[in-house]
């Protein structure tokens, strides 16, 4: 294989690491008033899905151990 025989310009390397362009890419788009209605809309259906699948779960959640004990108590006399 034969290699180029022109130098690489070493400057152009160092260069090309610091380059920035001067294109800016486009402002972005503000969002209109429906869109941010939307957002506000779904972030509370899924907050309050959230709190109602725990008010549901709730009586689960609740562990009464009086009762555990008695019952225990109640299949041991037997």
């Amino acid at each position: 294989m034969s290699r180029r025989g022109e130098p690489v310009p070493f400057a152009f390397v160092a260069d090309a690491d610091r380059f920035r362009s001067n294109v800016e890419p486009p402002p972005r788009e503000r969002a209109t008033a429906g869109e941010l209605a939307g957002r506000a809309l779904l972030t509370l259906v899924v907050v309050a899905g959230l709190v109602g699948s725990l008010l549901l779960a709730w009586p689960a959640l609740d562990v009464r151990l009086d009762e555990q004990g008695q019952r225990q108590e109640a299949v041991q006399e037997r």
